[in-house]
């Protein structure tokens, strides 16, 4: 499982900034990350997000404003974040938040193209569940 890899960097301090909405993680290799929380979000590892399986995630957006509102351990390895929009099902593991804090210019450069090829703008509001671009599954 991610998060338990053998010699990967673990997180030394996490600090909720709720003013400029940022995740603020330091590992223990001395790297430090300010992971946005619309870039959480947007990127959330649910199935919710991911979907289920390649080519089924779901474009998420009107995300800009979404404040963390509450950020709980799991276990030794993740923290879980319940986000303002009432998501709460993505687990994110020390590898995950670490992977988004590394690559953050180039996940925010395809999620941008992933909004410009859907037509949709990054404040659009999102599709209702079960509509076009919507998540149906009733496993969550």
């Amino acid at each position: 499982m991610a998060g338990l890899k053998a010699g990967a960097p673990t997180p030394q301090a996490l600090t909720v900034h709720e003013t400029s909405r940022v995740l603020e993680v330091g590992f223990s290799d001395g790297a430090t990350f300010r992971i946005p929380f619309e870039l959480m979000r947007v990127y959330s590892p649910s199935a919710e997000v991911q979907g289920h399986g390649p080519g089924q995630e779901v474009l998420q957006t009107g995300k800009r404003d979404v404040a963390l509102v509450n950020l709980e351990p799991v276990g030794n390895y993740a923290v879980k974040p319940t986000f303002s929009d009432g998501h709460d099902s993505g687990i994110f593991t020390w590898d995950y938040l670490y992977e988004l804090g590394q690559k953050q210019e180039a996940l925010w450069a395809e999620y941008t193209a992933r909004l410009t090829a859907a037509g949709v703008d990054r404040d659009a509001p999102m599709a209702p569940k079960g509509g076009a671009g919507g998540h149906a599954c009733s496993s969550h």
